[in-house]
């Protein structure tokens, strides 16, 4: 069984058991996470492609090691003028190993957004006689809900006069 999953914004064929380097991660050296993101898979020819992730799949691993990749050398040069740079660069990398590909679930992120949207409402309605202390994109929100037309354009001081009026 394998799966393609994004992983740090690239997309890697994966399998059981399978050690990869990806692009560093957050996290401290056996931490276990949760990849969500899982584009496509296959479980002995029985292939299910997401549209775009297929939900309810998801890929567990394990941070094995952080550590930097080869040096890569650029060169650059210009004939016959004397001008040559030389530059290095080592990408920071972190060691995982595939787990489990399979029907977990990753951690809901919507739960948390509905606490902030708890929170943002007493701060609205404490905010009505200082506009001013808000930022644009709540600005934003509150010219929407007053169904403002052309607030998407307007900077904060357009957008403070047309919600105090």
């Amino acid at each position: 069984m394998y799966a393609i999953v994004e992983i740090a914004g690239l997309q890697f064929k994966v399998e059981q058991d399978q050690q990869i380097y990806v692009h560093r991660l957050k996290g401290a050296e056996g931490d276990k996470i949760t990849f969500d993101k899982v584009m496509l898979t296959d479980d002995n020819g029985n292939v299910t492609v997401g549209a775009p992730v297929i939900e309810g799949v998801a890929v567990n691993a394990t941070i094995l090691n952080h550590l930097k990749g080869d040096k890569v050398l650029v060169f650059k040069k210009k004939r016959r003028k004397g001008y040559q740079k030389l530059n290095g660069h080592r990408q920071y990398l972190t060691q995982i190993s595939i787990d489990s590909i399979g029907a977990g679930k990753a951690p809901k992120k919507a739960a948390p957004a509905a606490k902030k949207e708890e929170v943002a409402a007493p701060v609205k309605e404490d905010a009505t006689t200082d506009l001013s202390a808000n930022t644009v994109a709540e600005l934003r929100e509150m010219a929407k809900a007053k169904e403002i037309s052309g607030f998407s354009t307007m900077k904060k001081a357009e957008l403070i006069d047309a919600l105090s009026k």
